[in-house]
């Protein structure tokens, strides 16, 4: 698909562009760190087909932690309400997304919400499947659909180098399943938990599925329901309280956009009934988000007043 350029979000892009030199790319996965700091491009996707750029849209990223709404969409679709949330809380937190704290806090051992690192390897878990492969293979062609684009793959070398260095996530699964929270290989779930976060796409990609959000789950385009509307509204509750790692409350409150990030730099956004954002910028601040991302979304939500409150 094709995507117009825009003269104002070019200009967005100059502006936001300039705040990229105060950050830096998440370099303690050994993969992501060769990324370029100055990269930024966005992507607008609308329900009618249309979408607006700027910068480089094609060049590609991993999801890292935007696959978590992605998966818990389909855990809620495969396993239901109640089943999910008995295993994993709903309230944000103001730790860091890979914090242990709260698990050693809070009795039963219970992860707080999906988005953080404990939370997602709790859904991840949930995933039907009766291997890794075919558990990764059901929530690629997931997002393969939500995307509309069956090229959609995972990126080894990044999924390698996660799974290399994943200690922290190791010792959250081990100490999830000593409190019974997990049931399964924890090496088998760091397998499949690193391939969902290094499934790879671009930012028109990223867009087109940030639309299907804000389209209360369906796709405009095809006339499908790809996801069921209540599912949809829990998800982009989340993005909310928890997308944007322990900075969600001031991002709200500034910007007031449905938004999910990852340490590779993607932020994905879903401005209900209006359109999707697909954003690379891979220099991040202290929490792990793009800093020239999140200037970029400001100048939308100002401009266009795009804030849901």
């Amino acid at each position: 698909m094709q995507c117009r350029s825009s003269k104002e979000l070019n200009e967005f892009v100059m502006e936001a562009r300039k705040f990229t030199q105060h950050g830096k790319v998440a370099d303690y996965i050994p993969a992501l760190g060769r990324a370029d700091p100055d990269d930024l491009a966005i992507a607008i996707h609308y329900p009618d087909g249309q979408c607006v750029s700027a910068g480089d849209i094609q060049k590609t990223f991993t999801l890292q932690s935007i696959s978590k709404v992605i998966s818990l969409a389909l855990v809620l679709m495969d396993r239901g309400f109640d089943y999910v949330f008995k295993r994993v809380g709903m309230e944000p937190t103001g730790d860091p997304f890979n914090s242990i704290i709260k698990l050693e806090t809070v009795n039963p051992a219970r992860p707080l919400n999906p988005m953080i690192n404990a939370g997602a390897l709790v859904v991840t878990h949930m995933i039907k499947g009766a291997s890794v492969e075919e558990k990764f293979q059901r929530l690629l062609a997931f997002v393969q659909e939500m995307a509309n684009d069956s090229t959609i793959g995972y990126s080894s070398e990044v999924a390698q180098s996660e799974f290399e260095t994943a200690h922290l996530n190791r010792a959250l699964a081990y100490f999830l399943k000593q409190h019974k929270s997990l049931d399964e290989d924890v090496e088998e779930l760091m397998n499949l938990y690193t391939k969902q976060c290094a499934i790879e796409m671009n930012c028109l990609d990223l867009a087109r599925i940030g639309m299907v959000f804000a389209m209360d789950g369906a796709d405009p385009l095809s006339g499908k329901q790809v996801i069921p509307i209540d599912i949809a509204r829990i998800c982009k509750t989340f993005m909310v309280t928890c997308g944007m790692y322990n900075a969600s409350g001031e991002f709200a409150i500034k910007i007031g956009i449905p938004a999910k990030s990852g340490v590779s730099g993607g932020i994905m956004g879903a401005v209900p009934g209006k359109f999707g954002i697909g954003i690379f910028g891979p220099s991040l601040n202290e929490q792990g988000n793009s800093m020239a991302g999140i200037r970029l979304l400001e100048l939308l939500s100002k401009n266009f007043h795009l804030s849901m409150f």
